[in-house]
């Protein structure tokens, strides 16, 4: 049974087969009906022809000797079927003697009286026998004139026949199929392309286009229709992302300058308490909302650039070390242990921008610190081989629901109500995301509710530790 899940080369390639055995089964049954018949045809002329002989020498002896007359009919047996003809009265008397032993055993039929023309069918010895029987008027005496032939020549021709159309079957069957599957593979070759394609556009590559063969066909048309779709999208996109990169940019001088005139408000020795607190409220939400624009600003700067960055040779290690130096106070104020191993004792090395890998660890551990609960504890490993040189941050906090891990690195996306709750933007592990993809690394994050969650930085080694001074 054909599934939804069955390539549609293969459904092809099914119908055709059934539509190649059921034209077979009509053509065979066709061609076996009419060569039977053609055989039938045959041999009926046959028989007739060889009453229309035996009339005419009837015709022409009939004033001979009957000896004579006996003679001519006996030799015109001999010379004709074997000698299965026959000439009897009405009555059943036969107007001859047999003319050979063949005729003399052979079953002839007994309801032989017709008024006119007529096939009879006889067996011998299980054998099928056709007899031709045909009323005639011999010296003005009416009589019967019989012949017969056998049926065994045709029905070994149509055995063969049918044999030879039953073992052609597989045959035919196999290359039907064959060729059905490879003019769909190859009508459909242009699939595998659009799929590959569009598998590969994201919302950073949405230039992209999907392959047009040009060749006028419904897949060539499917490819123009969604290449105009991305087009749709690509602008609708670039006028989000222009916004987005223009609104950021344009509201951080009012921005700072309301945080500025609450820092001034707030020294002033003649507001109230209640005023001062208000001030400070405001310079604490200002100072959350500029670090949202400058995350939205960087994420508008990936979107803008072409994703390739200067990377300089660098030390890993030292990367890692700044990055938990910066999270060590807050950690301790939190009540929450930190701690950080380097596998080896030579520094790792690999190429990128020092600036840019310390902000994409300082977010895996600031994510860490925000979702982990006091007491609990992070570490951070750093290991290397040969290949790779992997960061991993570890922590035992709340852990990430199965269903939010496939959706963590999309933008202002937040999980659970109850982690919705932490401060964040959102925006974090999309820069991290962004960071990594620039240094060509993989980001991956595996967690367990209620466990604790790990993420894994792996990048690229490329240079001995002795290159770099």
């Amino acid at each position: 049974m054909l599934t939804g899940r069955t390539s549609i080369s293969l459904r092809l390639t099914f119908w055709f087969g059934g539509i190649f055995i059921a034209g077979w089964l009509l053509f065979s049954a066709t061609m076996w009906l009419n060569l039977k018949g053609s055989l039938t045809e045959e041999r009926n002329l046959t028989l007739s022809r060889r009453i229309d002989r035996l009339e005419v020498l009837l015709e022409n002896t009939h004033k001979e000797p009957p000896a004579q007359q006996f003679l001519d009919f006996k030799e015109f047996a001999h010379a004709t079927g074997r000698g299965l003809i026959e000439i009897v009265r009405p009555d059943g008397a036969r107007v001859y003697p047999w003319p050979s032993a063949t005729a003399n055993s052979f079953p002839w039929p007994t309801d032989w009286r017709r008024s006119k023309e007529t096939f009879v069918e006889v067996h011998e010895n299980d054998r099928p026998y056709w007899v031709l029987v045909r009323p005639f008027s011999l010296d003005g005496n009416p009589v019967y004139l019989l012949a017969a032939a056998p049926e065994a020549g045709n029905l070994l021709f149509l055995k063969r026949f049918q044999d030879c159309l039953i073992a052609s079957a597989p045959i035919l069957l196999l290359v039907s199929c064959a060729g059905g599957y490879w003019l769909s593979r190859r009508a459909l070759k242009p699939v595998g392309s659009i799929a590959a394609t569009a598998r590969s556009i994201s919302i950073r590559n949405l230039s992209e286009r999907l392959p047009v063969s040009r060749t006028g066909d419904e897949l060539d048309r499917l490819a123009e229709t969604c290449n105009a779709m991305l087009e749709r999208l690509e602008c609708a996109v670039k006028q989000i992302k222009q916004f987005t990169a223009d609104a950021s940019h344009e509201l951080r001088g009012p921005l700072s300058f309301i945080r500025t005139v609450a820092e001034v408000a707030e020294r002033n020795p003649k507001a109230d308490s209640a005023s001062r607190q208000a001030f400070v409220d405001i310079v604490d939400e200002t100072a959350i909302a500029a670090v949202l624009l400058e995350d939205m600003l960087t994420l508008a700067r990936a979107d803008a650039e072409s994703g390739e960055a200067i990377l300089r040779p660098l030390d890993l290690t030292a990367v890692v070390e700044e990055a938990c130096d910066m999270a060590r106070p807050l950690a301790t104020e939190r009540s929450l242990r930190l701690s950080a191993t380097v596998d080896g004792s030579d520094r790792i090395r690999v190429l990128g921008d020092f600036s840019m890998l310390r902000r994409l660890v300082w977010i895996l551990l600031d994510n860490a610190l925000k979702y982990t609960p006091s007491p609990g504890h992070i570490d951070v490993a750093l290991r290397a081989t040969s290949e790779k040189a992997t960061v991993e941050v570890r922590d035992s906090g709340a852990g990430i629901a199965q269903t939010d891990l496939p959706h963590i690195f999309d933008r202002f996306y937040r999980a659970d109500p109850s982690r919705s709750q932490i401060e964040g933007s959102g925006l974090g592990l999309s820069i991290a995301k962004w960071i990594a993809e620039i240094h060509r690394a993989d980001l991956t994050v595996s967690s367990e509710e209620l466990k604790g969650t790990t993420v894994q930085l792996v990048l690229p080694v490329s240079l001995k530790p002795e290159a770099i001074a």
